[in-house]
């Protein structure tokens, strides 16, 4: 007899549990009626999250290898929330592979895309789905893409921008802070080029109000070519251009930020200062995004689209597209969101609307 999707939704870990994002995450399975083991390295903030939601947990940390094998021997999925995911996906993804366990995450590090794929043929010999990038990296900007590329099947650039007045959670802080040093990345005729931080920058129109933006290295810079194919991409996020230049100012100390105390300093600050954004902002804010395809002769199409505000839709979003692979509606494998579900993906979420300029 075939288990309901409710029992087979109980078969899920959710490490990382009680960060800022984590907790939104399980409060939404919850309210789904999911009933997930929740895990991470504290003891103290798993129990407490534990015993808030009545769920079973785990305690230990990305690197204990036993302990990945103990969670996973009767899990279905991993829905992973501990970023830095660039410090932890090496430990965490073989555990996966190794359990038979599907993976999915809410990155949106380029590197941590990178290296998830190059484990496809393993996910795909054990009959597993690799789905990283389900929240707000990357899956709005994702499937706008891919909306893009069907209206124009033979484009050869395409251009993302997004802005968002949310800030950030720590996690977040802590993945920019991370990898600050590395700059910006674009893709040219297919490979990943590494820039400066904010070395590109132009003004956009986001619902009819001019914005300046800056060029990121975010997600969509590796997913979007695997989902639409096409070579030259670059993505934008709002930006004030005083922000913008003081970005460049820092960078030009990039090689103090990434040294071991800086470090340090910058995670012992965050912890301090950023906390993330309210219930209120969550429930008001809104995300604006937007994407533009072109081809040679110069023809492009041009698309705008308005969603909930980031962290709420990460929450929907990643239990959305977990529950989607549990269902058996992904392909074992890497995927990418709108790759594995199509772009309808994002449309099917209420305060969600698109508006088309040809």
């Amino acid at each position: 007899m075939k288990p309901t999707i409710l029992a087979v939704m109980n078969d899920v870990l959710i490490y990382g549990a009680y960060g800022y994002t984590g907790k939104l995450i399980v409060e939404e399975a919850v309210a789904k009626g999911w009933k997930p083991t929740v895990a991470g390295r504290n003891a103290e903030l798993v129990k407490t999250l534990a015993n808030q939601y009545d769920l079973p947990y785990e305690v230990f940390v990305h690197n204990d290898q036993n302990g990945w094998d103990k969670a996973l021997a009767n899990k279905k999925l991993l829905l992973n929330c501990a970023g830095p995911f660039s410090l932890t996906i090496k430990e965490i993804l073989p555990a996966c592979i190794r359990n038979k366990t599907h993976y999915t995450d809410i990155t949106g590090e380029i590197e941590v895309f990178e290296y998830i794929q190059s484990y496809d043929k393993q996910a795909k010999d054990m009959g597993i789905t690799l789905l990283p990038g389900t929240g707000f990296d990357v899956v709005p900007t994702d499937c706008l893409a891919k909306y893009l590329s069907e209206k124009m099947p033979n484009a050869t650039h395409l251009e993302l921008a997004f802005e968002s007045n949310s800030g950030l959670s720590r996690g977040t802080a802590m993945s920019v802070l991370n990898r600050f040093h590395q700059g910006s990345a674009i893709r040219v005729d297919g490979s990943i080029i590494e820039q400066k931080v904010a070395a590109a920058s132009k003004s956009i129109s986001f619902q009819g109000k001019e914005r300046n933006v800056v060029g990121i290295a975010w997600g969509d810079v590796f997913t979007a070519f695997v989902t639409t194919g096409i070579p030259n991409i670059q993505v934008f996020t709002g930006m004030p251009v005083k922000m913008m230049n003081t970005m460049r100012r820092a960078s030009n100390w990039s090689w103090l930020i990434k040294s071991a105390i800086m470090q340090r300093i910058g995670r012992y600050l965050i912890r301090k200062k950023i906390v993330g954004p309210s219930q209120e902002k969550r429930e008001s804010l809104k995300t604006y995004l937007y994407g533009r395809v072109w081809d040679e002769k110069g023809n492009e199409v041009v698309a705008e689209m308005v969603t909930p505000e980031s962290y709420k839709l990460t929450a929907i979003m990643s239990v959305i597209c977990a529950e989607k692979v549990l269902n058996g509606e992904s392909e074992p494998g890497f995927q990418t969101p709108a790759g594995a579900f199509g772009p309808e993906l994002i449309t099917h979420l209420d305060g969600v609307a698109i508006t088309w300029h040809q």
